[in-house]
């Protein structure tokens, strides 16, 4: 039988519709186009895919089960390998991982297999239809606390807690599920899927305890005194950067990381929020990563009259996923590319001090660049093009360009290496300088993506089930 050269599009809203609500974007697979899409699997004995994947998922194994129509069945399989497959269908980059080493894309040059939009499916259809619980195993008698509730600190307490570990998250915000309720906004990934793949842990024996901060609700120290045998941080990377440019300090400037907070997070989309947040007006963010391309989309949905993306490369270079750059592009952003801030401009009255409208953004002003001699990283350096300053006019600009891991923790915890990025120093157990304190995900890395952080949770769970078996 041919195999179908094309990949099955995933259903979405229309852009002109999606564009004022904050509802799922993409719609899913039917059962119908799932079956077609594992259909194109060839089923390789070699199973490249699965080597792309971080953690490892039996990727032909599940494809084979939707080609039975044995979607839990598939589901089953999915799930030795990762605690959050509908949170992976959604905002994993498969493009550059698993489906960049599918063989009919390698080697027959077809689209790869849908394997991202499969495991949604997979996953959303496993939600939709278990009437069992998930089961604790007996308990092993062991304790770990796990740091930070985001991808890598679920996957982790999930890995253990399948092997009998009693697992405590300490969570510093209200709610679990890190990066992916903060920071990804819910027309990308409905926070009630993370609650669910959260209710799947507990579940499995795992406790999730919620405003606590490490380094000052409790130290890593207290935690092994409060009877944890090893402790995995996962607290990842919430400390926004900055362009320390002239302006930053005006009223109408955020990081991307409070801006999206306050709307994911905070609801602050709905009609009389708890916390305020700047809507509609002109809106520039700067930055052209995923994150940049949720603030900028997430400004729309607040009313935004106009959107602009400003980032010092070309749409070659631009770092965020294609089908985001995509969306974004059908929903009317802005593309203001090789262009980089120099300062962001705002209101000031000398005459009248108490004028409401004193110390709001009014505008950013940019240089034009070019692509110049490739940098460190292998992209070419964006080189400042004299005498080609222009201003935007805005109310708002969001810095949508990187975070770093919180100090916190290592200021709080003696012998805790860091490097000179604030990551913490890890080797390749995922163990620190500190006996029996294991670290990954953004924390080790900074910003980086959600199965990256999985993966590494994954492998401070074998390390410490290691570990701590070979103490029993």
């Amino acid at each position: 039988m041919a195999v179908n050269p094309i990949k099955h599009e995933m259903p979405t809203q229309a852009p002109e519709v999606r564009a004022h609500n904050f509802q799922e974007v993409a719609l899913g697979y039917t059962a119908e186009i799932a079956h077609e899409e594992a259909m194109r699997c060839l089923n390789c004995k070699n199973s490249p895919c699965v080597s792309g994947c971080p953690v490892n998922i039996h990727i032909p194994d599940f494809i084979t089960k939707i080609k039975e129509n044995d979607f839990e069945g598939a589901y089953q399989v999915i799930s030795l390998s990762s605690s959050l497959p509908a949170v992976c269908g959604r905002v994993c980059p498969q493009e550059t991982q698993c489906e960049s080493q599918c063989t009919l894309h390698v080697r027959a040059k077809m689209d790869p297999v849908g394997i991202g939009r499969l495991e949604r499916f997979v996953a959303d259809y496993h939600n939709a239809h278990a009437t069992q619980k998930a089961q604790a195993p007996a308990p092993n008698g062991h304790r770990v606390a796990v740091v930070g509730a985001g991808p890598s600190g679920l996957t982790c307490a999930g890995d253990l807690a399948k092997k009998g570990y009693k697992v405590t998250i300490y969570e510093a915000l209200h709610t679990a599920g890190g990066v992916l309720v903060y920071g990804i906004p819910e027309f990308r990934l409905p926070k009630a899927i993370v609650a669910r793949e959260v209710e799947t842990l507990k579940e499995l024996g795992v406790d999730v305890e919620t405003n606590v901060i490490i380094g000052k609700t409790l130290t890593v120290d207290e935690l092994f005194e409060m009877g944890f045998e090893a402790v995995f941080i996962g607290s990842g990377a919430g400390l926004p950067n900055f362009m320390n440019i002239p302006g930053e300090a005006y009223k109408g400037v955020y990081s991307a990381n409070e801006f999206l907070t306050r709307s994911n997070l905070m609801k602050a989309y709905q009609d009389k929020p708890h916390t305020p947040i700047m809507k509609g007006g002109k809106v520039a963010v700067v930055g052209g990563g995923n994150v940049a391309m949720d603030a900028a989309r997430t400004a729309l949905r607040l009313g935004a009259e106009k959107v602009y993306i400003v980032y010092r490369r070309s749409m070659e270079e631009l770092p965020a996923r294609r089908e985001e750059v995509e969306h974004a592009q059908e929903e009317g952003i802005d593309f203001r590319l090789l262009c980089n801030p120099t300062e962001i401009l705002g209101y000031q009255n000398p005459d009248d001090p108490r004028d409401p409208k004193n110390g709001f953004v009014t505008g950013i002003r940019c240089v034009k660049m070019e692509l110049g001699e490739p940098d460190a990283s292998g992209r070419r350096r964006p080189v400042a093009i004299p005498g080609s300053d222009f201003e935007l006019e805005v109310n708002t600009v969001v810095m949508a360009i990187g975070t770093s891991p919180n100090p916190l923790i290592k200021s709080t915890t003696k012998g805790l290496e860091v490097n000179r990025h604030g990551g913490i120093i890890v080797n390749e157990e995922g163990l620190t300088s500190r006996e029996n304190v294991y670290a990954g995900g953004d924390a080790v890395t900074g910003a980086a993506t959600v199965i990256s952080a999985m993966g590494a949770g994954k492998l401070a769970a074998k390390s410490i089930d290691a570990a701590l078996c070979g103490k029993a």
